[in-house]
């Protein structure tokens, strides 16, 4: 396979927009050159197949997705206003990537029908759940694990409401909410 990383990224990049627009159907080697503005055959060059090709979608959406900590100040002693801050902070990242949350959808729904796709993505997700347990015990912010959890799916849920379906959260200031999430699920822990 073709190790040029700087290509490889902006065929994964643009596999994400053609899975985000088309589905995990409209996901072929063909699209995804055609998406990236390259010569036709590029991306079979730089992927073993269509398998190869969503695992590598999947490892990079989470990159993409991932919450860059200058965007929120750490320095602050840990508090419920930091971990409100920072559960803001990254429901509007992933709302400006909303082509990365929604081919992250489609790989969820595919990996249903390939095992191997499944395995990968819960591996992924895992890790990614587990982070955050992970960080939130090594920042000293407020809660236990089980808090992490409830957090981590109510942002799911809101995120994916507010993606695919707005109008639903259309009369709530999801900020409220995100706070409303972190103080009812704190005065729990």
């Amino acid at each position: 396979m073709v190790q040029n990383t700087e290509r490889r990224t902006a065929l994964v990049d643009a596999a994400i927009e053609v899975l985000a627009r088309d589905g995990a159907r409209g996901l072929t080697f063909r699209a995804v050159d055609v998406e990236a503005g390259v010569p036709k055959g590029t991306a079979s060059n730089y992927f073993a197949n269509r398998a190869d090709l969503l695992n590598q979608v999947g490892a990079h959406i989470h990159q993409r997705m991932t919450l860059d900590p200058g965007q929120y100040d750490l320095e602050r002693p840990p508090s419920p206003e930091l971990l409100t801050d920072v559960m803001r902070a990254l429901f509007h990242h992933i709302s400006d990537d909303r082509t990365g949350w929604l081919a992250l959808l489609e790989l969820r729904l595919e990996a249903i029908r390939r095992p191997e796709l499944q395995g990968a993505l819960t591996e992924t997700l895992r890790t990614n759940l587990n982070a955050n347990i992970e960080g939130r015990r090594e920042s000293g912010i407020p809660g236990d694990d089980t808090t992490t959890v409830l957090l981590y799916y109510a942002m799911t849920g809101v995120i994916l409401e507010h993606l695919t379906v707005p109008e639903v959260l259309a009369r709530f200031d999801v900020d409220e909410l995100i706070a409303a999430f972190v103080n009812r699920s704190l005065a729990e822990s």
